[in-house]
């Protein structure tokens, strides 16, 4: 089955989907077939996965085609399109601030020099560690070599992930993202999964989260307030009020969601709530981090949600009262400050 029967048209209104495919993490090269752009939802083709026959798919054929969906997600491949992501090979320190190195290499295996900016970048970079704890979301400096650096303090030793979400100039298939596996020598201490939660503080912020993510379409809104004061003024980061990444426990399938709306567009508040379309084609425990932007500093606050068996979305959510924490910065994170230059870098 090629490519064009795994990936279809971009889901509208920013639906989007990760797929089921355990296991295939830092594999190389195209395996169970390409992500759709930046990890958004795609769907097999009814036309492309037919049986030969017009207007009839078999069941067989539709299972397969369904199958091959569910493979396509984000960030689970190294390789893809003939895009290769390739971290530094030197054993990254604990503690310590160190200059972060890759390169992508092109479909002729050069290093890759030429992109198309989205959402204000050229190259969006995530870094995670593998128990979902240490969540950064940076944009490193492209050199005239076609290496990406950025700085970057790692807290805790542990197996990391990075995650390349970017657009190549020219490429007719849009954007792509990547994803490769770093060491940190030393003792590793898993951090266990918080709970799940409807609320989640982060420097005095209180971001309250309504709705629930299922398998069929669903909206997710973050409600910021301050001091227990909704916040309103909320500044645009990255072209939004909020930028949303989701990370599936386990194989940590890749997904950037973007809001409703954009600023400056005359009918999208500065908050206090920044609304998503969702989905999830299967059911797990995810891991959500939204940054979103106040008084000239970006924040990251964090949830945990679970997708159960023939979870529906709530018709129209209700606040929860701010009670509880999820999602406080983690002891494991990359570094411990937020702002934009040194510690949480968007």
């Amino acid at each position: 089955m090629n490519t064009a029967t795994r990936v279809g048209a971009f889901a509208a209104g920013l639906a989007l989907a990760f797929g089921a495919a355990y296991g295939v993490g830092n594999a190389v090269g195209p395996v169970g077939g390409g992500s759709s752009p930046h990890g958004h939802d795609s769907a097999a083709s009814p036309s492309a996965a037919g049986d030969g026959h017009s207007g009839h798919t078999t069941p067989t054929v539709a299972a397969n085609a369904a199958a091959a969906n569910a493979a396509v997600a984000g960030g689970l491949q190294v390789s893809e399109r003939g895009y290769t992501l390739v971290p530094q090979r030197e054993p990254l320190p604990v503690g310590v601030p160190t200059e972060f190195r890759f390169q992508v290499l092109g479909p002729d295996g050069r290093p890759w020099t030429r992109y198309d900016r989205a959402h204000d970048k050229d190259l969006h970079l995530i870094v995670v560690r593998r128990d979902l704890s240490g969540f950064r979301h940076v944009h490193p400096t492209l050199g005239a070599d076609g290496t990406w650096r950025i700085p970057l303090t790692f807290a805790a030793a542990g197996d990391y992930r990075v995650f390349a979400d970017f657009t190549p100039s020219g490429d007719p298939a849009g954007g792509l993202t990547l994803g490769a596996d770093v060491a940190v020598p030393g003792d590793y201490r898993t951090v266990p999964l918080p709970a799940p939660s409807r609320t989640a503080e982060v420097d005095g912020y209180t971001v309250t989260l309504n709705g629930d993510l299922a398998t069929s379409a669903s909206m997710l809104t973050l409600s910021v307030s301050k001091n227990g004061v909704p916040v309103t003024d909320l500044q645009p980061y990255l072209g939004a009020f909020g930028h949303l990444v989701a990370l599936r426990q386990g194989d940590l399938a890749y997904l950037h969601v973007h809001p409703e709306g954009a600023p400056g567009d005359g009918k999208t508040p500065a908050g206090p709530g920044i609304s998503f379309h969702a989905e999830a084609p299967s059911v797990g425990t995810y891991r959500l981090y939204l940054d979103f932007q106040h008084e000239g500093i970006v924040r990251t606050a964090e949830f945990t949600v679970t997708v159960d068996p023939g979870a529906a979305p709530a018709a129209s959510p209700t606040p929860s009262a701010p009670s509880g924490t999820s999602g406080t910065s983690s002891p494991s994170s990359p570094s411990g400050t937020s702002d934009e230059g040194a510690g949480h870098e968007h």
